[in-house]
């Protein structure tokens, strides 16, 4: 296992006849040792690999709006040992219910709480998971309804750096959570119960690391060769830093392009007016516009390696065109067929 879970429980979020909510709270921790195990592995892994990520911190009451600082509290004592983690946790079910009763579209789920051990880190991963009915064959071949944990599309999940946290008061980033198919607005009310508000932009500062490398290799005397060498080593770095859910830093980024010869690249990122923070956790869908131009609209699709400008695809911006040499196989089949058939 890629993690050494320490302690782990789930309550269920109920809702009645009535609309009304209500908290069963488990009286102990999961015992399946080897069941919770595997689960958490796999929510691990699911959510480290998670794309677009938000990252923010304890909000502080009056500083930051109205931040609940109860969750804070108690995860602050239990890591002090001073309540036990069926006692945190049955707090966290309360808060939960208490945020959920605010607003008409919940139907409750499955609090999952942990604390689990990765690398030399500990995390609390917090989840409200759904549970998801499915059909089975027994063994005499008839059918059996049953349902099961929807471990594939959590939408209400994060997690928090606990290493971090307590090592760093002032990081605004050690709590990641989920932001959801419609945006951050879907996890408000998860990440209220938590007390947690928003801190490191991560496209924003994803999106400033690409002008500052674009700006830097355009400032060098690099052949058009090494400057797509320079893009394409910073998009492997920041990619493989994305897939162990580690953070992009820039010294550690400018000391890879320097062993390539393209040195001074720290000093050019901070010394500019690109913001940009020592560490800040990597966004894969922007970092790809290192490699990849692509863009869509007025029913018109365009992806290509960004390799190709200049060479297989020529942009002129006077007259607003693109035009394209070597046209994809599957594509020209596509257009000499339609082009036989009159359009």
């Amino acid at each position: 296992m890629s993690i050494n879970v320490e302690q782990a429980i789930i309550h269920a979020i109920i809702q009645n006849s009535e609309g009304q909510l209500s908290c069963r709270l488990r009286p102990q921790p999961l015992l399946n040792g080897e069941a919770v195990e595997a689960m958490l592995d796999e929510l691990h892994q699911t959510y480290t690999t998670k794309a677009g990520k938000g990252f923010g911190h304890f909000g502080i009451s009056g500083e930051d709006g109205e931040a609940n600082p109860k969750f804070m509290e108690a995860l602050t004592e239990y890591r002090n040992g001073e309540l036990g983690f069926v006692e945190f946790s049955g707090l966290a079910g309360k808060l939960l219910q208490e945020e959920l009763s605010k607003y008409d579209f919940s139907q409750g789920g499955y609090l999952l709480l942990s604390c689990y051990t990765h690398m030399t880190s500990d995390y609390l991963y917090v989840s409200l998971l759904n549970a998801k009915s499915s059909m089975t064959v027994l063994d005499d071949m008839e059918l059996s309804k049953n349902t099961h944990l929807d471990l594939k599309d959590v939408q209400l999940a994060a997690r928090i750096d606990l290493t971090e946290w307590q090592a760093d008061e002032d990081s605004r980033k050690y709590i990641s959570f989920i932001r959801g198919r419609a945006g951050r607005k879907v996890a408000d009310f998860f990440l209220d119960f938590m007390g947690c508000v928003e801190g490191v932009n991560t496209k924003v500062q994803n999106k400033q690391l690409m002008n500052a490398v674009e700006d830097f290799v355009s400032s060098s005397e690099l052949t058009k060769d090494e400057r797509q060498q320079c893009r394409e080593k910073v998009f492997d770095y920041c990619t493989e830093r994305c897939d162990v859910g580690a953070d992009i830093e820039i010294k550690d980024l400018a000391d890879e392009l320097a062993d390539s010869g393209m040195d001074s690249f720290y000093d050019f990122a901070k010394g500019g007016e690109y913001e940009l923070e020592d560490e800040f956790p990597g966004d894969k869908p922007t970092l790809r516009q290192l490699k990849k131009f692509s863009g869509t609209g007025g029913g018109v699709t365009l992806s290509f390696d960004g390799a190709h400008l200049g060479e297989r695809v020529m942009y002129d911006p006077i007259s607003d065109t693109i035009m394209i040499k070597g046209v994809p196989a599957n594509l020209k089949d596509q257009l000499d067929r339609r082009l036989k058939g009159g359009q």
